[in-house]
């Protein structure tokens, strides 16, 4: 990465505000009450995300590059709102971030405003902001929009734990509701390049760059619907151990799954929770908030498979529509859609955005892969383990962040995040 040019540093300064800014507005409708609140231990409180994601500024950028001439806001947010980089120091326990009453959200964006107008300041400078702290920068952009979406689905859980199930957003976004007809595409095998390339920011876990080898395959057109998934729920799909893993049947037996998340039918009729209250299950839509194990025992009921991660991007890139139609964060949706038009012939949709696609692939280095020196080694390389790959961006991710190469991962059992999943098979 090379030192900026003036006016390429001031539209990494406008992008800056632009990112840091859209983080609030997530705040907005949510009262203080709402902003403390941790429903379970995998999620945080919004206040808790409104200042980690501005520590992180703090600690990795303004506090190298002033070393003991920095003044912190307050020197104990360093260990309050620290997530998991060991090498910074100590940590406040990740289960107890909801009970973090002090500082008060008004202090929090206090916090935020001082950290920003140093910031600030180090944007209007391009004789210091040097190739690594550039990189710095645009790294917590990317981690700070990782938090938007997180912000997204935590407030979801927490608004489905509170039994008045109040709407973060009251309007519920109308769509023409059209149905499509399942089709497949075929993708040619052979040696393969996937991994990021090119210019632009990408995680370290994007890379490096490298061949596969794979064989013909066919990948669906459109990711599955609610009504697809009903029919495998009807079908005695939770009931039969024969297509599950293992470990997925003994989650769904311990847990008393036989839905996916936020689904309920007290009156025989099945709704589920979203960020716009309770509404009806449309068949139509992309089935989410389901877990590996689910996607993967729908994918063995439907005769098919879960896609590698390698054969996903491979269909991304080669067979997907852009991404200028799908459904992400900007557009408020703040859940996933059904197709816009009904389409006959083959042809990929809603690739990106509305629902992360569960692979079949487990989360691990790429070959040549090495984490960075320093804290930001922590970022990515320590969790390549006992989690799978998903692919794609849902309603909750910003359009900026998501690209074919993307590899977000999760633990097999987890279903608070948009996840869903999109079939495979062999040619």
């Amino acid at each position: 990465m090379h030192p900026l040019s003036a006016p390429s540093l001031a539209a990494l300064a406008r992008r800056y505000l632009s990112v840091r800014n859209a983080t609030a507005d997530l705040a907005r409708p949510l009262s203080a009450e709402d902003c403390t609140v941790q429903s379970m231990p995998d999620a945080s409180p919004v206040k808790w995300h409104l200042a980690h994601t501005t520590w992180f500024f703090e600690t990795l950028i303004l506090e190298r590059m002033h070393g003991a001439a920095h003044r912190p806001f307050n020197p104990a947010f360093r260990v309050l709102f620290n997530s998991y980089y060991n090498a910074v120091g100590a940590k406040h326990p990740r289960p107890e971030r909801g009970l973090l009453t002090r500082p008060t959200l008004n202090e929090v964006f206090a916090y935020r405003r001082h950290v920003d107008a140093a910031m600030g300041d180090l944007l209007t400078r391009p004789e210091r902001l040097g190739a690594e702290m550039q990189g710095l920068v645009e790294l917590g952009l990317h981690h700070e929009q990782q938090h938007q979406e997180l912000i997204l689905t935590d407030v979801k859980h927490m608004l489905s734990r509170n039994p008045l199930r109040p709407a973060y957003e009251p309007s519920w976004p109308l769509m023409k509701i059209a149905a499509r007809t399942p089709a497949w595409m075929r993708v040619a095998g052979g040696i393969r390049e996937i991994g990021h390339a090119g210019d632009g920011f990408a995680f370290d876990n994007e890379g490096p760059r490298h061949q596969v080898l794979l064989r013909d395959f066919e990948m669906a057109a459109y990711p599955v619907s609610n009504g697809e998934y009903l029919q495998f729920m009807t079908d005695g799909g939770y009931t039969r151990p024969e297509l599950w893993l293992s470990m997925g049947w003994d989650f769904i037996q311990a847990n008393g799954v036989r839905a996916p998340m936020y689904w309920e039918d007290p009156d025989g009729e099945w709704h589920a929770f979203t960020l716009h209250g309770r509404v009806r299950v449309d068949s139509n839509t992309p089935v989410t908030h389901v877990s590996y194990f689910e996607a993967d025992a729908f994918a063995r009921w439907a005769g098919a498979r879960l896609p590698t991660e390698a054969e996903w991007e491979v269909f991304a890139v080669n067979a997907a529509e852009g991404a200028e139609e799908a459904n992400f964060q900007e557009s408020r949706m703040l859940h996933p859609v059904p197709p816009r038009t009904a389409r006959t012939a083959p042809r990929a949709k809603q690739v990106f955005g509305d629902v992360w696609e569960w692979t079949s692939s487990s989360y691990s280095a790429y070959p040549g892969y090495a984490p960075p020196p320093g804290a930001v080694g922590e970022y990515n390389g320590k969790f390549m383990c006992n989690q799978y790959v998903l692919r794609g961006g849902s309603c909750a991710t910003p359009r900026s962040h998501i690209r074919p190469s993307y590899r977000n991962f999760f633990p097999p059992d987890a279903r608070w995040q948009f996840s869903g999943l999109r079939l495979a098979r062999d040619a």
